[in-house]
């Protein structure tokens, strides 16, 4: 792709959906960061959808609205980051519409644009654990809480397309990390790039779990 064709982010109505169908769509897109420091972008190979009103795993379950999940509740086509820890950042598409709260966090990214730059930042040699999770990527593409709210549909911080992914490279298994969820965590909404080298290092349990998407 080139440079010029990198710089027409998705238009809005690619968000205006649920966040299940969004997801899955969302693999093999390049996500751009235009900073101060350079540009630097990754194609997404793994992705998590969270679906507010009901979801337990999700920051906005029973459509709990705080200063933090604000964002949620506006149109999609926005960026929801948060911090983990007290220092990952982890960044999500926000999906659908008005009083909808749905995200999909980003998972893991196979860099594009800017590697040098990205292993700088991450202080650490080229290599698949570069982007592979979400407090990697962010680090590696200088994604922090100072874009919360960021639109996606501007020229900082946007999604092109970039590879067609067909419906059965795409793999699903429960989401990560979400126990807490109770009967939740089950769901299979997680959607990743099968045999993808950069999707994330996850637990055997999983692995067990995954199924080709729409089986």
């Amino acid at each position: 792709m080139s440079t010029n064709n990198r710089i027409n982010p998705l238009a809005r109505d690619f968000y205006l959906r649920d966040a299940n169908t969004v997801a899955p769509e969302l693999l093999g897109k390049l996500l751009v960061h235009h900073s101060a420091s350079g540009i630097t972008s990754g194609m997404i190979v793994e992705a998590e959808s969270y679906v507010g009103p009901f979801d337990k795993g999700s920051h906005s379950y029973l459509n709990k609205r705080t200063e933090r999940t604000e964002i949620q509740f506006g149109l999609g086509g926005y960026a929801y980051v948060y911090t983990i820890y007290g220092m990952h950042s982890c960044f999500n598409v926000v999906t659908n519409t008005i009083d909808k709260p749905e995200v999909v966090l980003i998972r893991a990214l196979e860099p594009v644009d800017g590697q040098d730059l990205m292993c700088q930042r991450r202080n650490m040699d080229y290599g698949i654990d570069l982007c592979n999770g979400p407090g990697k990527l962010c680090q590696a593409m200088d994604i922090t809480k100072e874009l919360y709210g960021c639109d996606l549909c501007g020229d900082k911080l946007y999604l092109v397309p970039f590879q067609h992914i067909e419906k059965k490279q795409i793999m699903v298994s429960p989401r990560i990390n979400i126990d807490y969820a109770d009967e939740c965590r089950d769901y299979l909404w997680r959607y990743f790039i099968q045999d993808n080298p950069y999707v994330s290092k996850i637990a055997k349990r999983y692995s067990e779990q995954k199924k080709p998407y729409g089986i």
